[in-house]
This record gives structure tokens, C-alpha cells and sequence, in this order.
């Protein structure tokens, strides 16, 4: 999760949204997002589901607290706090 561009994936899911690759990264290669999404989905952040041709994709929010209870929220957390800080 420590990947910025990792991290701006599960804050644009953390809303409970189904979102496809380029949906949020657009600026992204297509091959650097579906590493990153790839990475994602292996370490069990992420759920993917295909409708037709499209991937969409989703935060495992419940179980990622279920296991590691705080976390997600967390780093969600230190995201913001980083971009307020930033600015």
C-alpha cells in the first residue's frame, strides 16, 4: 500500500464505488495501472468482477478490518492529512 499510486487506488474505492482501471488512473500506462491494479488484487485489497469486456473493481473494505481492524482507516487517514498538508 505504500506506492503512491496504489494508495491514490484505495482512496478513490474507499467510498465502497466499483471503479475500472482507467477510471482512476488516467494519466497512468495502461500496462504501469494493470501492474498496479494486479498487485492490489494479489495481496487481497482489492475484489475484481468482469462485466463483458470491463474490469471493475472494488475495496475488500470488511475483510481487510475484519483482519487487520483500524488500518484501512488509517492510512486513509495519513493519505489526507498528506495532501492537506501539501497544499
Amino acid at each position: 500500500m505504500a506506492n503512491p499510486t496504489r494508495l491514490k487506488i484505495i482512496e478513490r474505492l474507499a467510498d465502497g464505488e466499483e471503479l475500472t482501471c482507467s477510471t482512476v488512473l488516467p494519466d497512468v500506462s495502461p500496462s504501469t495501472a494493470s501492474r498496479h491494479w494486479h498487485v492490489l488484487r494479489e495481496a487481497g485489497v482489492l475484489w475484481a468482477r468482469r462485466e463483458g469486456r470491463i474490469i471493475l473493481h472494488s475495496l475488500r473494505r470488511e475483510d481487510l478490518d475484519a483482519r487487520f481492524p483500524g488500518l484501512l482507516d488509517s492510512v486513509l487517514a495519513a493519505v489526507r492529512d498528506a495532501r492537506v498538508a501539501t497544499r
